[in-house]
Order: C-alpha cells, then structure tokens, then sequence
C-alpha cells in the first residue's frame, strides 16, 4: 500500500512538473485542481465565477509571466474581449514563440496588434497555449481588465530564468524567412528589451489551438 502511495505521488508530481502556469496576470484559478485538467480547451476547465480575479492591464498592452516546465515550448498568446466566457480570437504573438528552457519566462509589454483599442474599464481574458515535445496543447487563462492607469511590471520584477530564451518563429514569405528576435537571461537588461521586440503587433486572428497541434507544427520543422 505504501509503495502504491509513493508510486501515486511520484506520478502526481511528474505530471505537475510537465505543465505550466501563469503568474502574471494573476491566473484564473488553479488548472491542477480535481475536475481540472490544462488539456482541456479553452481554460483547463477552470471556468470563469462570480468571484474571478481580474488584474489590471494597460490599454496598448501589459507583461504576462509564465512558469515553464518543459525543455522547450511553442507559446501561443490570445485575447478575448468581453465579461462572460469571450472568444479568444485575437492573437497577441505573431505568430507564435519557440521558448527553450524551463522556469521563468516573462514577456515586458505584450502589445495589443493594430486596431484593437479597448476602453478604460473593459473587461477581457487572455488565454495563454503551449505546445510540448509531446505534441500535446496545454491551456491555461487569466482575466484582466484594461486600465488607463495602470503600468507593465517593473525590471525587477520581469526578469527570465537563467537558460530560458524565446524567439518568434517567422514566417516565409516569398521563399525567405525573416530574421527573428531572441531574449535569454544573460543580461537583464537586454533581456527586457529583446522580449518587448519579440512579441508581435499585426492583428493575426486565431479561432483557437487543439490537442495536436504540437505534432503538425513539428512536422513542418523537421
């Protein structure tokens, strides 16, 4: 019985270890708990209360901090307008992030793409997806509402893992494939303004990202 228990512990741990949380903004609600479960779109089955905390967000755009545990990520930003369950039909990375490393990742200013301006006080959530070497989609969201008085997080309270970086992953456009931006913890500063340039600013518009999404996108790479 006892070696039944540690066996059912170790699991338990392996599996937490795998996935990933947001920090910042603060997240929804914990995605690890009974009936919860960060495979299930569009919110790890953690659905939205009366009681939902929602963090303050400038109106161009605001810091998002991610707690990774997988030797790499593909990392997908997307934003819902609205109170109740909104669609996530805005992507906010374009078009997505290649992050490498686990712990921390924390992205300074995620900026709204063209033509998305919400007023003071709407409402909104943002559902973060990442893509493992599994192939398997994890989904975890966060509710905000958008503040003109309200800043990013500061330097010191942005800063990345040592060994995490993240890079957009470019397109190919007519036969080339763009340079892309990179931000690694070797240098906090650099690192802040590296992140900022990485996150994309052109409306793409994005319906959602299903289980297995990981796998076609690897196979394109290989």
């Amino acid at each position: 019985m006892f070696s039944q228990a540690i066996t059912v512990a170790v699991f338990l741990v392996s599996l937490a270890s795998a996935h990933f949380s947001i920090e910042y903004p603060e997240s929804r609600g914990d995605s690890f708990a009974t009936g919860a479960s960060q495979y299930i779109y569009p919110c790890a089955n953690v659905n939205q209360t009366a009681k939902t905390n929602r963090t303050t967000w400038p109106l161009t755009g605001g810091s998002l901090n991610l707690d990774l545990h997988h030797p790499w990520s593909y990392i997908f930003v997307n934003l819902g307008l609205g109170t109740d369950y909104p669609t996530f039909n805005i992507s906010l990375i374009n078009p997505f992030l290649n992050e490498t490393g686990n712990g921390t990742l924390c992205l300074p200013e995620v900026t709204l793409p063209a033509g998305i301006s919400p007023a003071d006080g709407t409402n909104a959530s943002i559902q973060v997806v990442a893509v493992g070497e599994t192939g398997s989609a994890l989904y975890n969201c966060a509710d905000i509402v958008f503040k003109n008085d309200t800043e990013t997080l500061s330097a010191d309270k942005c800063s990345n893992s040592t060994g995490v970086s993240v890079s957009v992953v470019a397109q190919e456009v007519n036969g080339s494939t763009p340079s892309t931006s990179t931000s690694s913890a070797a240098a906090s500063s650099s690192t802040r303004a590296s992140a900022a340039s990485a996150v994309g600013s052109s409306p793409v518009i994005v319906a959602g990202v299903v289980a297995g999404l990981g796998a076609l996108l690897m196979s394109w790479f290989l």
